[in-house]
């Protein structure tokens, strides 16, 4: 098949530090070339992920009017130069505008919560040429509300990059990975680790202006280096994975309606249990008192971290394997390209 894949134009594929959609899409163009297929990419200027044919948008901003009209040209032309057999998007539905009423297949995936809105109107426009998937069933069934065929198939992570521990130290310190900002929980964090003695490793960008600025300051930067809280700034894949290793658990107890968050993949990968709140996707991926902990409270989460010793950590990789590995999420995609071009 000829496979043409679209990524947002903010960041190049694969990122150099943060951006799982960018991930998702550049194991699935070095996955389907290893299959077989042929792959166009149209993405940031910057990107070097090894498709066959690769295009760049014009526009840089996702959502400015000029560039977005700029990117509707950009996919248009790859379209006609590349000839693909099905066009898979993970940048903005707006971009297929031009290209639904054709009968070419087009999938849209879903990272985030889908607009109703727009939603329901490309399903009318596309004719039955339009499938959509959601990156967890909390995101299909937000998406179904609007019409259209949608299929759960979840982030991955590609399970090489990450080393199984099955023992850590007793005194293993909580480790939050993730943007520090409120509706990750970071401040949560912080007062977990303090109550139950434990030391706590963060790592992830904050904000610098505005009320992300604010909260940084305020919440987050009186507790640094005291207390056993200690913040290590932005880490790359290889310091990720000594991280989530040498974790008696990753603690990123969410305020939000979480899509997926491949950090949660990534832990599991590691063999490292997770302690979250039982938002968003977050029942999707961890099995109670198997990978983790799902808390409502801070009290909840003194008894989970108590409680992390009975994990089974090795359960934990083999939830990653199963579910949220490279290998069994490029056969999913293949599958339902297929199942769509022929």
């Amino acid at each position: 098949m000829r496979i043409l894949l679209t990524a947002d134009p903010e960041l190049p594929v694969p990122p150099k530090l943060y951006g799982g959609i960018e991930r998702i899409v550049d194991l699935l163009v070095t996955g389907l070339q290893a299959r077989g297929h042929t792959v166009g990419l149209v993405a940031h200027a910057d990107s070097t992920s090894p498709a066959n044919h690769s295009f760049s948008w014009r526009g840089k901003r996702s959502q400015n009017k000029f560039d977005a009209l700029q990117n509707i040209i950009t996919l248009w032309s790859a379209v006609q130069q590349f000839q693909p057999d099905i066009i898979h998007s993970f940048s903005r539905i707006l971009y297929l505008l031009p290209l639904l009423p054709f009968d070419i297949p087009k999938v849209m995936s879903y990272q985030r919560d889908p607009s109703h809105r727009t939603t329901s109107w490309t399903v009318k426009f596309a004719k039955g040429s339009l499938t959509f998937t959601g990156c967890s069933d909390y995101i299909c069934t937000i998406g179904g509300t609007s019409g259209g065929v949608w299929h759960t198939i979840y982030n991955c992570v590609e399970l090489e990059k990450y080393t199984f521990q099955p023992k850590v130290a007793s005194d293993a310190p909580l480790v939050f990975l993730s943007r520090v900002e409120r509706i990750k929980g970071a401040h949560t964090a912080i007062a977990i680790a303090k109550k139950t003695g434990r030391s706590l490793i963060i790592a992830g960008n904050h904000g610098t202006t505005g009320e992300a600025g604010k909260y940084w300051q305020e919440e987050i930067v009186p507790h640094l280096g005291k207390d056993g809280i200690e913040y290590i700034g932005a880490v790359n894949d290889t310091q990720k994975n000594e991280l989530l290793g040498q974790a008696a658990a990753m603690i990123v107890p969410i305020e939000w309606e979480e899509p997926f968050g491949i950090v949660f993949a990534e832990a599991l990968a590691c063999g490292t249990p997770i302690i979250s709140c039982p938002r968003g996707a977050l029942p999707e991926i961890i099995r109670q008192g198997i990978d983790g902990y799902l808390i409502n409270s801070i009290e909840e989460a003194v008894v989970a971290v108590k409680e992390l010793p009975n994990i089974d950590r090795y359960q934990c990789r083999q939830q990653a394997e199963k579910y949220f590995s490279a290998s069994v999420i490029l056969e999913q995609y293949e599958k339902l390209y297929s199942t769509l071009v022929f």
